[in-house]
């Protein structure tokens, strides 16, 4: 069954990894879906209805973003407020429309993993930071599966190691 990605990057032009990611998802239509929040919203004004069918149609979905600021880009927090209504998501007979699927997160991170950590730079892991989300899926009834995150770009970014990153997202991706 094909993967949705749903990227949430509001410059994706001027992305390393984001952007090579993209690249390589989409020579594989069969196996992956992108779909880019940002082109699909310039004006930020969202389709719930339409957002809500994309999702029913998919078994497996990945949050993809940079990770700044401890959180995801702003345009994902509009998404879930806007798409994961009382009704359809969670809540009366015919909420947990996404109940089920599996639901995670596919993150590029600054700095590398040893800075999230309690003795690191932010004093907090990854999946402690990642908890909003954690109970996000949870309240909807999601499987959430551990999520995939690149830490080290501000140490090097040189084009060899956003390669290297590659074949990782695409394993983790098929492992779902």
């Amino acid at each position: 069954m094909k993967i949705l990605i749903i990227l949430i990057h509001p410059d994706i032009e001027k992305s390393v990894i984001n952007k090579r990611w993209m690249e390589e998802l989409k020579k594989y239509p069969e196996k992956y879906t992108v779909h880019s929040l940002y082109d699909a919203y310039p004006d930020e004004k969202i389709d719930a209805a339409k957002e809500q069918q994309l999702i029913e149609s998919y078994d497996r979905i990945i949050f993809q973003f940079p990770f700044y600021w401890f959180s995801s880009p702003p345009l994902l927090k509009k998404w879930f407020d806007e798409v994961l209504l009382y009704g359809w998501a969670y809540g009366s007979k015919s909420g947990y429309r996404v109940g089920g699927k599996k639901i995670t997160l596919a993150v590029t991170a600054g700095i590398d993993e040893e800075g999230y950590s309690a003795s690191g730079k932010y004093k907090y892991t990854m999946n402690e930071l990642f908890r909003p989300y954690e109970l996000t899926f949870d309240y909807i009834k999601a499987d959430y599966p551990e999520p995939f995150v690149y830490y080290g770009i501000e140490n090097d970014p040189s084009q060899e190691w956003v390669e290297r990153s590659v074949p990782l997202y695409l394993d983790f991706l098929d492992s779902l």
